[in-house]
């Protein structure tokens, strides 16, 4: 549990979620207007810190120059909204719905509440100051610029805009001085993810053909004439008889095999490319007009 002493190490610093990943800065610190003690953050999410979302702060740790928080980004980027600007203070209802959708039992902080060490407010009623009564009181009515919160607005990054205009008004009568300001459009990036890209090996087959020589025996008769040469050959057998000669042919056919050859090897990278775009935002400056009262011709002039 965060105590109000470790706020400042909270607010403006990144807040994790329990899978490590960064959900964005803290901005506000709740407090619970019986008890005192932290009971909310507030976080910028989305693009450019555009929206921010509620997160119990009860089972938050602060691990080095962060928080951490057992909820998941995701969950908590769709937390219900609630207007943080709207009097800095949370309503029954909506804290009702908030205790509802990250699973936190309400009447178990009730019970809770009525502990001692709680100081009993929820039977004590009128006597903690919060004005809270059954089941607004039940539930803590968490409070950040509220009862516990305007006293303490250093203290829970609540905006504090009574106690600022009342130091400006004073800054004025001691030096007649006004201060102005304006907004500036701070704009950062945020990663995400687009897509999936992945190798996939299959097998196909082709009908492939080669045209390879064969080679095959025929049979050719030659006839020759007798001669001195080869009489003795002629005349070595029977004069007149019957005889038979074979001869064994011969021919080629085609043997077909495979065998696997490596051919090439694949592998994916990835590499960034740089687009430049425009965006484009609102943002509010102050302007100083003086007026002039003349009380010759009662007229007023503005410069």
């Amino acid at each position: 549990m965060i105590t109000r002493e470790q706020i400042p190490s909270v607010l403006d610093h990144p807040v994790y979620d329990a899978d490590g990943n960064k959900i964005g800065e803290a901005k506000h610190v709740f407090l619970d207007d019986a008890t005192g003690r932290p009971e909310w953050v507030t976080v910028k999410t989305g693009m450019f810190g555009a929206s921010e979302s509620f997160v119990p702060i009860r089972e938050a740790a602060l691990v080095q120059d962060h928080l951490e928080v057992p909820y998941p980004k995701n969950k908590i980027k769709d937390a219900p909204h609630v207007d943080v600007e709207g009097g800095g203070h949370l309503s029954e209802d909506e804290e009702h719905r908030l205790y509802d959708y990250y699973g936190i039992d309400w009447d178990h902080a009730w019970q809770q509440a009525n502990q001692p060490g709680e100081g009993g407010w929820a039977r004590s009623g009128g006597d903690t100051g919060t004005g809270m009564t059954g089941a607004a009181g039940a539930a803590g009515a968490a409070g950040a610029a509220g009862t516990a919160g305007a006293r303490t607005g250093a203290d829970t990054g609540t905006t504090g805009r009574t106690d600022t205009g009342a130091g400006e008004r004073a800054g004025m009568r001691e030096d007649n001085a006004m201060t102005r300001s304006e907004e500036r459009m701070k704009v950062g990036v945020e990663r995400h993810e687009t897509g999936h890209a992945r190798l996939r090996k299959y097998v196909v087959t082709e009908e492939v053909e080669q045209t390879v020589p064969l080679r095959h025996e025929e049979v050719r008769v030659e006839r020759e004439p007798v001669t001195e040469a080869n009489r003795d050959a002629a005349l070595s057998g029977e004069p007149i008889s019957e005889a038979e000669y074979e001869v064994t042919l011969h021919e080629e056919r085609p043997v077909v095999e495979t065998e696997v050859v490596p051919m090439e090897r694949v592998r994916m990278t990835t590499h960034e490319r740089v687009e430049q775009e425009t965006v484009h935002g609102r943002i509010r400056k102050e302007r100083i007009d003086s007026e002039i009262d003349e009380d010759e011709g009662g007229e007023r002039r503005k410069k």
